[in-house]
């Protein structure tokens, strides 16, 4: 017989699946609906722990209070200084955020409160996770010698209670504006919201402690420097009025009349270099403030009284600042865009560059009066100095006496300056207002804020959904069993002869258990062997359907054996090899063909220990010549198959010379003329070499794998190294499978999809 077609490919058998470079949707909703037990097992598990969590995770409420940074409560008590621009503004909030941040007023809210000395505050009820990471840390502070024992110190408890104010504390910005908001969170919902509300009153009281010490301190300076200004020109003053005296300058009646003239000239002199002096300060403040420029020298010009422009001055002045406050309320309230803003800049620019132009016109006036001034001072000094070349030391010693008294005359003008800035300071000082007020009081919360269970619910579910989903790709990747047919062909160019199911307690099993032996001698006993007869007492199964597939190949691929010699073979124990040839002869036999059963696992007979019979001879003893073949069958009544059975005596050695011995093929010589199939029931491959030891005498093998149980890659290995038994393999039969999952493995539009349609045609008969 030429076998050459049904020769095994060994490069194919080890040629991998190829796989589909674009993504294969049919494929992922397959391999969804195959796993979707198990993802869904893993979501109901996600669940499960996030309620679990939510059972065991303590409450958190959070209070929160908004704070306004208001500039204008002080306008009363102080100038109101240029609003600041948004950088500064960004600066200023960023400062305040990190003040109320700061460790320094954490503790003081703790030592407002008393935190350090509430348990509830200190040792609040902790989460599994945080029980966990505080256990964790203990072990650690252990291990590293760095516990502590005793009662911690009022100081390191108001410490840990600052860290613990500070880790629960958040403080931010609301938008672009001037809030700050403070949210507090704790178990304990009255502790949140006093923490909060004290927050925000400790931050108001801060800012005034920080104004009035400031402003404290600015009083001492000034009142220091006031003393000091005070004995300097007091002293200044003195020194004057003694040199006057000591050097005869003093302005009596009964002086000459040329010295009266001096002192006249003098005073004159004095008079015009104050005037000089005076009008020289006036022309350089006004052409200062011309050369600053138009926008500046506006801003900060002082409107003259003395001049005929002063009404007219005035009257521009008010008009532009009235103009000027409406236009930044403007753009306050609608931006700097808007229309009427526009206009009111360009009023304000117009008004501007009058006021300017009338500044330059009173700055001229000035410089007249100055050149005046100085002309008049030099004539003079002139006159005085022709009246008193006389007398130069009584020359030198007005000199002197003027520098004494200028100097006086500054000391007394600088004193009543800081005068009047230790005054406004020593107001300020009175006005208990902070820049800062609350909008938004924080209450006591109603509902805790974390965690929250429709979140932790759906976030659990949805881990709980990702790892089933992971796991099982996980699972799909690492599959190497035979799930269908195609398998089979693809990984082993084998034909697929079908499905045996996976046998349970089936009706045709209760059937044959509640038969009875015929008590004949060389009888088989039911008892114990329903499992090898499903085939014969249900023919219309889908189990006896799939061994007739396995006949009709092997009858088309030896159709030119008379009597044809089917081994069945497996690769691991256990894959139900026996079961399937034990059914596959019986139903031969059943149908009417001379049949012979053959136990050929000497190693291991589980055929025969399934039979129920105890015979006392086998195919061992007709092997080595103590009895006749044909004396050692047994019969089966109701289906008419012989069974060559094993009786088990021991372990035996060299079970392969025996199987594959002269005697053995003088036998199945022997058998061809009695019957028409001879089933052999063969150890499993690997190894065991009986199976391959056997195969020149077969006729062609059998195949049975174990669904979804043996893997892929130790079959073709398998058949890669027993190229005799590949090359006479008929074709591979997938047994113990499992009919309700079947579909899921199947492709799209493949048979394994539409079992469920054929129930039908495989129902159960009366045998």
């Amino acid at each position: 017989m030429h076998h050459s077609n049904r020769a095994l490919d060994t490069r194919r058998l080890t040629k991998l699946d190829e796989t589909d470079q674009f993504i294969d949707i049919d494929r992922l909703l397959a391999i969804a609906r195959r796993r979707l037990s198990l993802v869904m097992l893993c979501a109901g598990v996600g669940l499960f722990l996030g309620a679990v969590m939510l059972v065991l995770t303590p409450p958190t409420y959070t209070a929160a209070t908004r704070i306004l940074l208001d500039e204008s409560l002080t306008q009363f008590a102080q100038e109101r200084e240029p609003r600041p621009g948004p950088s500064q503004a960004d600066s200023m909030v960023a400062s305040e955020v990190e003040i109320l941040k700061s460790a320094r007023l954490a503790r003081v809210v703790v030592e407002t409160l008393d935190l350090h000395e509430n348990p509830a505050f200190l040792d609040p009820p902790q989460s599994p996770q945080g029980w966990l990471r505080s256990q964790v840390t203990s072990i650690v502070r252990f291990a590293s010698g760095t516990s502590r024992s005793g009662e911690p110190s009022e100081d390191a408890r108001i410490g840990r209670a600052t860290a613990i104010l500070q880790q629960n504390l958040v403080a931010e910005r609301v938008g672009r504006s001037y809030v700050i908001e403070v949210k507090y969170s704790a178990k304990d919902r009255e502790l949140t919201g006093a923490i909060a509300r004290a927050y925000a009153d400790q931050y108001l009281s801060d800012q005034l402690d920080a104004n009035f010490d400031a402003t404290q301190h600015a009083v001492t300076w000034l009142q220091a420097r006031l003393e000091q200004l005070r004995a300097d020109w007091l002293a200044a003053s003195l020194a004057a009025e003694q040199f006057r005296a000591e050097n005869g300058l003093t302005a009596a009646r009964g002086e000459l009349v040329s010295e009266q003239q001096l002192s006249d000239l003098n005073n004159q002199l004095v008079l015009a270099q104050a005037e000089t002096a005076n009008t020289l300060a006036r022309y350089n403040q006004y052409r200062s403030i011309i050369d600053s420029g138009e926008e500046a020298a506006v801003e900060n010009a002082i409107i003259p009284t003395d001049l005929a422009q002063s009404s007219v001055l005035t009257e521009l002045k008010a008009r532009y600042l009235s103009i000027s406050e409406r236009a930044n309320e403007i753009e306050g309230r609608f931006g700097e865009d808007h229309s009427q803003a526009v206009a009111l800049r360009a009023q304000s620019g117009e008004l501007r560059r009058q006021i300017f132009q009338e500044l330059r016109q009173v700055t001229e006036s000035y410089r007249n009066e100055y050149e005046v001034a100085r002309t008049r001072e030099t004539s003079l000094r002139e006159n005085v100095g022709a009246m008193s070349g006389e007398s130069s030391a009584t020359g030198q010693s007005m000199v002197r006496l003027r520098e004494l008294e200028q100097q006086s005359s500054a000391l007394g003008t600088l004193y009543e300056t800081f005068l009047a800035r230790y005054e406004e300071a020593s107001q300020q000082q009175s006005f208990p207002i902070a820049e800062a007020r609350i909008i938004s009081q924080a209450g006591n919360p109603v509902s805790p804020s974390s965690p929250r269970k429709a979140l932790v619910l759906g976030l659990s579910m949805v881990l709980g959904l990702m790892a089933g989903a992971g796991l099982g790709g996980l699972l799909e990747f690492r599959e190497r069993f035979f799930r269908t047919g195609d398998d089979v062909r693809d990984d082993l160019v084998l034909d697929f002869l079908g499905y045996l199911p996976l046998l349970g307690s089936t009706r045709s099993t209760a059937k044959v258990q509640g038969s009875t032996p015929t008590g004949e001698p060389n009888a088989l006993d039911h008892t114990g062997s329903s499992l090898l007869r499903i085939a014969v007492f249900s023919p219309a199964s889908l189990f006896a359907d799939t061994l007739r597939r396995a006949k009709l190949s092997s009858d088309v691929v030896l159709h030119d054996k008379p009597s044809k010699v089917i081994g069945f073979v497996s690769v691991l124990p256990r894959e139900g090899k026996t079961t399937a040839a034990a059914n596959f002869a019986g139903l031969l036999a059943a149908n009417g063909a001379r049949t012979l059963l053959i136990d050929g696992d000497l190693r291991n007979p589980g055929l025969s220990r399934r039979l129920g019979s105890q015979p006392k001879t086998g195919l061992v003893e007709a092997l080595v010549g103590r009895v006749s073949w044909k004396n050692t069958l047994l019969a089966d009544q109701k289906s008419g198959l012989s069974v060559l059975p094993v009786v088990i005596r021991g372990r035996l050695s060299h079970t392969s010379e025996l199987i594959s011995g002269e005697a053995m093929s003088a036998m199945i010589e022997d058998m061809r003329s009695h019957f028409d199939y001879i089933v052999v029931d063969l150890p499993p491959l690997g190894p065991v070499i009986d199976a391959s030891a056997f195969a020149p005498l077969a006729d062609g093998f059998i195949f049975v794998s174990e669904w979804g149980g043996t893997p892929r890659a130790l079959v073709r290995q398998t058949l890669q190294g027993e190229p005799q038994i590949a090359a006479k393999t008929i074709g591979v039969i997938l047994n113990k499978t499992d009919m309700k999952r079947l579909p899921k493995y199947g492709a799209p539009g493949g048979a394994e999809r539409y079992f469920h349609r054929y129930a039908a045609y495989y129902g159960e008969q009366n045998g």
